[in-house]
């Protein structure tokens, strides 16, 4: 008898998951229905739902759960994440990454030697405080509602507690203010208009004063040149890497903003002394 419908739709119902690669300046949903519209049509009126998000900046792997899958969706929200991320020493922005007003510059010339010595003594337990521009809810509304509204002030900014298994400098090079300008609206402009008041983050991301904040930038350094410092993290799930990015900066004595952010694995650690470890899975 010939099945109901062709096998490959079969093979879609019966996959609780698939790993997708997101691009800087997509949503995560925005991800998922991308990848939706490439599949078998009986999917479409399948849920899909992810877990553990990524910010619009930041880009890579992102665990998408298929069907029946969404209904547990919480058995992933603790999986262990890898991240190469990249500090833009000296510059600071309210979003601590590049789609945000730029509130402080100030260039900085720090060896490498003082980059390794920090991410070194940051691996273990930390509390970090959530992000303002954020979706972690307080009193029942996001951080980056309360943000908005300019009423930070009444409230206090949660922590998490997070645990960094690795933490290692890959590379330090520098940057001319024209290059870091150019590449910063190339991020900002990857993102798409947004029309939907309650995703917008304030009248479209703030595009319009973010790009002004990058010409101010333009405009105060000229003819600067800049440090940005890669590394390589595995950390429990949660841990911001915008939020690494400044206190990394913090303890060199500067400011910092994540200029870039990609995640890289997401599954189960085994960490192991001397920060060494495994993963006992991974989501491929």
């Amino acid at each position: 008898m010939r099945p109901p419908f062709p096998f490959v739709c079969y093979a879609t119902f019966m996959q609780p998951y698939v790993v997708l690669e997101k691009k800087v300046g997509e949503t995560p949903l925005q991800c998922a229905e991308a990848w939706r519209a490439t599949q078998s049509p009986a999917l479409k009126d399948i849920p899909l739902a992810y877990a553990g998000r990524l910010d619009p900046m930041a880009s890579g792997k992102l665990l998408i759960l298929i069907g029946d899958e969404c209904k547990r969706q919480t058995n992933y929200h603790s999986l262990n994440k890898a991240y190469d991320f990249s500090v833009l020493l000296g510059v600071a922005s309210d979003t601590a990454d590049v789609l945000g007003i730029v509130t402080a510059t100030k260039p900085s010339n720090i060896p490498q030697s003082e980059l390794r010595a920090v991410a070194r003594d940051m691996v273990g337990d930390i509390e970090l405080p959530y992000p303002h521009y954020s979706s972690k809810t307080v009193q029942g509304k996001p951080l980056h509602t309360w943000t908005l509204e300019g009423r930070l002030g009444e409230i206090i900014i949660p922590t998490k507690q997070s645990t960094i298994y690795n933490l290692s400098i890959q590379q330090l090079e520098t940057m001319t203010t024209q290059d870091i300008y150019t590449k910063a609206l190339l991020k900002i402009d990857s993102l798409p208009p947004v029309t939907d008041s309650r995703k917008s983050l304030g009248n479209d991301f703030r595009r319009v004063d973010v790009k002004a904040s990058w010409e101010t930038f333009l405009d105060t350094h000229p003819d600067t040149t800049w440090q940005i410092a890669h590394f390589h993290a595995i950390a429990t799930s949660g841990t911001y890497m915008r939020t690494l990015a400044e206190v990394i900066a913090n303890r060199l004595g500067t400011t910092g903003l994540a200029w870039s952010i990609h995640r890289t694995a997401i599954g189960q650690y085994r960490p192991l002394p001397f920060t060494l470890g495994y993963w006992s899975r991974r989501y491929q």
